[in-house]
């Protein structure tokens, strides 16, 4: 979990005052994620938006 302060889904919840993930998963898809202890999150896309920009220069 530690690729979410870099994901486009992780954002800050002024509300709740923490950081959220915006990935609407149900109870059973997050338990089945952490428990099969995955290295990566299935739903992460990178939220550097000018990251394709750079490697294009």
């Amino acid at each position: 979990m530690e690729q979410c302060e870099t994901c486009a889904y992780y954002y800050y919840d002024e509300e709740y005052e923490c950081y959220v993930c915006d990935m609407d998963l149900d109870e059973d898809e997050f338990c089945r994620y952490v428990a099969e202890g995955r290295k990566g999150c299935p739903y992460y896309r990178d939220g550097d938006e000018y990251k394709v920009v750079r490697h294009q220069g």
